[in-house]
């Protein structure tokens, strides 16, 4: 309340409320916590890929699947693939369990091959579970970074890596 005080002093503003909706991530707020969920994008999703009657998958990617780039195996719609790459990478944001699988099927969007595109529709097929915080936790953001200071002896870029995570304790 106090930030909204504050910015209502300096700018012209209108308060809506609780947040419901806002690009894509629904919000449900009560007094007991809040949870976030991208279950409607999702399905836009699934509709626009005809997918809307797929079969659950328990895992965003088989840990032995080997994808790598394979010139006997058919190209498909570099287009088609992106979109569903860029659609995917949107939902990490809430979905943390298939930000590995998204990275990795992320590194074949030049020339994406059959399996690269059924690899990307198994991660469509996961569930949007959303992720809830309850209010009698305290909540905490960590963020590490790391980065190698241009260490890449070719062409001199940077190699970094981010990682953050929430941690939550109980209030007494």
């Amino acid at each position: 309340m106090e930030s909204k005080k504050k910015l209502a002093e300096e700018f012209e503003m209108k308060d809506l409320g609780l947040m419901h909706y806002f690009l894509g991530l629904e919000v449900w707020q009560s007094s007991e916590g809040i949870f976030l969920n991208r279950g409607k994008y999702v399905v836009e999703i699934l509709k626009s890929l005809n997918m809307l009657k797929c079969k659950f998958m328990a895992t965003p990617m088989y840990s032995n699947l080997k994808l790598l780039a394979d010139d006997s195996l058919e190209l498909v719609d570099v287009t088609h693939y992106r979109q569903i790459i860029g659609s995917l990478m949107y939902l990490t944001n809430t979905r943390p369990d298939i930000c590995f699988a998204v990275n990795t099927l992320s590194q074949y969007l030049v020339q994406p091959r059959r399996v690269h595109l059924v690899a990307a529709k198994h991660v469509m097929r996961t569930i949007d579970f959303g992720q809830y915080y309850d209010a009698s936790h305290e909540y905490r953001l960590y963020g590490y970074t790391d980065a190698d200071w241009a260490g890449s002896i070719s062409d001199r870029k940077i190699k970094s890596g981010i990682c953050f995570e929430v941690c939550y304790e109980f209030m007494v």
